[in-house]
């Protein structure tokens, strides 16, 4: 954290290292096209840096001149504050990366709680074995995204396609999704006439009110229902999952989540009039990342072991 005199600044939240070394060089150079060339970056990224760290302190830094740029006095402040720590720190980040051949230390990784508890989980021994330690986070499609791409954490599991260019992703998973509930209620609804109709009538259990996955369902197998409000919704699907096994109404879950119930005779699956769905699962990682041999290994052990499908959808 950094306190810089008569404001401020908490550091990791509004700033940035990146920034405040661009800052730094921007100010021993007095030129912005010097700093960038010290740091390999463009002029246009450098005074990108210095405008975010300028709207970040509410005060200008420097003053255009016609040979380079002039520090403001909020500039000479923030500098005399900064002095030699900036460099301290990165010396240690650069001693750190020489010894990060050995993959141990936190590996901090984020996904839905449900794939987390019943698929992850149970793939993690070699990490641990190699002395990494995991620290699992929940959350949905843009909590992912978001905490991937603030730094906060170094690899996602999200079942939403990775659609933001700064992200990479490749499929770890493909499931079936079925349609599930009861034994007693199943077997209602198989016996039915019109499924569709008694579908309507019994209560439906739902992971979100955009019922993303039921009406997949529903649309690969011809069935047309009027918007249906759910009677529970949980982001857990294993809360959906104990709610039908109580004798509960009906919804749909990956195949991970329920087979073991079809076989135990605790749940029972709707027989679908086509066919059943696929979920993919993405393991999400900002390239970056990557840099880290800890976060490589990680990434490479995840995907041999828990890839168990890859047709039907593609790698980005």
């Amino acid at each position: 954290m950094l306190f810089y005199q008569g404001y401020k600044y908490i550091y990791g939240s509004t700033m940035s290292l990146i920034r405040l070394r661009t800052f730094i060089e921007v100010y021993r150079q007095g030129s912005i096209s010097g700093a960038a060339r010290s740091l390999n970056l463009t002029q246009p990224a450098v005074s990108q840096h210095i405008a975010g760290l300028e709207v970040a302190i509410g005060r200008s830094l420097f003053e255009r001149q016609p040979d380079g740029v002039k520090p403001t006095s909020t500039a000479d402040e923030l500098a005399a504050d900064i002095g030699d720590k900036l460099d301290s720190a990165e010396a240690a980040l650069a001693s750190a990366r020489a010894r990060s051949m050995d993959v141990a230390g936190a590996l901090q990784i984020i996904g839905h709680a449900d794939f987390m508890a019943e698929v992850l989980a149970k793939e993690l021994t070699p990490l641990l074995e190699d002395g990494i330690r995991v620290r699992m986070h929940t959350g949905d499609g843009p909590m992912v995204n978001q905490m991937l791409l603030e730094g906060h954490c170094d690899l996602g599991i999200s079942a939403h396609p990775v659609t933001d260019g700064r992200l990479k992703s490749e499929l770890i998973l493909t499931d079936k999704v079925l349609a599930v509930a009861s034994p007693p209620v199943a077997e209602r609804l198989n016996q039915s006439a019109d499924l569709l109709t008694a579908m309507t009538r019994e209560p439906l259990v739902a992971y979100n009110l955009e019922l993303s996955l039921i009406d997949n369902w529903l649309a690969k197998n011809k069935l047309s229902a009027a918007q249906v409000i759910p009677s529970v919704v949980a982001q857990d699907m294993r809360a959906l999952r104990s709610v039908l096994i109580q004798g509960f109404g009906w919804s749909v879950l990956p195949q991970y989540l329920c087979q073991s119930q079809i076989d135990s005779g605790e749940l029972a699956a709707i027989t679908p009039p086509v066919g059943s769905t696929d979920i993919h699962y993405y393991l999400i990682w900002i390239a970056s990342a990557l840099r880290q041999v800890r976060v490589a290994h990680a990434r490479q052990t995840l995907l041999r072991r828990i890839n168990r499908q890859t047709e039907g959808a593609p790698s980005r």
